[in-house]
């Protein structure tokens, strides 16, 4: 990516990142789930609920992914990017179909330092045409997935399959923690809208102007994400709001409560804002699987969890009109309102 003058005096304004050498998010092993021993599995789920509670983000280690496939798919993912500008644009994404290949140099008020390729579990995936309550139609999207690497494509195959028995492990150890049966949450997910992102950080010439991905919360149920060893993402420590960086841990995976958890959780869990930081001399590559449930998905507080002296938070809001408004208005840079799950929160 080229350094346009006009970027660097859009930014000028923005203050340096800042970096608190402090405590790590926990790391947590799930090694525990291939046993029998309850004490262990008990364990294992406080600790899990702790690490949503108290920081929203947890790493783990011993999470069953078969590090050959992850391998396979970062060695497929850095080949893809390696290509010339042109060949990627071949299966860029566009208005209609967000799935494909992205680069920040799109938009000439853009913040983030980054290009990025996205593909969706199931295909077709079903979506709101638009964003509009009223319009009922649904639209099938199709992965644009490149040709070459020639090992792209059953690469990302392999990889959704594995990463995606992660995300419902972890979902039901959740369930426990909020002390729900484990498998509260498995119907929500029959027809998923989860999707994998690669994000490549080229090294970047103005660190101290740009951030590899400005401040944001996933809209997700969960993220699952690795991450190579040049590191960069930071953290915002719900204790006193100060940005954290997340140390590299080899071969475990990041995971972060998403928004729909924090409405399901009715805020016992909460969604907590990150951010990379630019690298002036090396670049970094990330995999982050966003566990979503279906577009018809109703989404609010789980029953179980609402009583008199804990009343619901938010009202009711449909998962595939609120992720339609993000996508256009994330394409189009706010030609329509970006909604947030905060515009849910019922007034207190």
């Amino acid at each position: 990516m080229e350094v346009d003058p006009a970027f660097i005096q859009d930014i000028e304004h923005r203050p340096k990142p800042t970096i608190v050498e402090a405590e790590d998010i926990p790391v947590i092993d799930l090694s525990a789930t291939n046993s029998s021993d309850l004490r262990a599995i008990a364990a294992l789920v406080a600790q899990i609920g702790s690490a949503c509670k108290d920081w929203g983000f947890f790493q783990v280690i011993n999470h069953g992914v078969r590090l050959d496939v992850l391998r396979n798919m970062e060695t497929a993912a850095r080949k893809f990017f390696a290509q010339s500008k042109e060949e990627k644009k071949k299966v860029g994404r566009d208005e209609v179909n967000p799935l494909g290949y992205y680069d920040t140099e799109h938009t000439k008020n853009v913040r983030d330092w980054k290009e990025n390729f996205d593909f969706s579990v199931n295909e077709p995936v079903l979506v709101p045409a638009s964003h509009e309550p009223d319009d009922k139609e649904v639209i099938e999207l199709l992965n644009r997935l490149p040709e070459s690497p020639p090992e792209f494509r059953g690469a990302c195959k392999e990889y959704a399959q594995e990463v995606e028995k992660l995300s419902k492990k972890l979902l039901q150890l959740i369930c426990l923690s909020l002390g729900l049966p484990w498998n509260r949450l498995n119907g929500y997910f029959e027809d998923q809208m989860s999707f994998v992102r690669f994000n490549h950080y080229p090294p970047c010439p103005v660190p101290h102007l740009a951030l590899g991905v400005g401040r944001h919360k996933d809209i997700s149920a969960l993220t699952i994400l690795a991450q190579d060893d040049v590191g960069g993402l930071e953290v915002k420590r719900k204790t006193d709001g100060e940005w954290i960086r997340v140390k590299p841990t080899p071969d475990a995976y990041i995971i972060n409560v998403g928004d729909i958890l924090q409405v399901w959780s009715n805020e016992k869990y909460e969604s907590v804002e990150h951010r990379v930081v630019a690298n002036p001399a090396k670049d970094r590559l990330s995999i982050a699987f966003f566990f979503n449930p279906p577009h018809y998905t109703t989404v609010e507080p789980l029953e179980e969890l609402i009583n008199e002296q804990n009343p619901s938070k938010y009202n009711p809001y449909n998962w595939g009109k609120f992720f339609a408004s993000k996508r256009r208005s994330n394409f189009k840079k706010l030609d329509v309102e970006n909604i947030q799950v905060a515009h849910f929160r019922v007034s207190e």
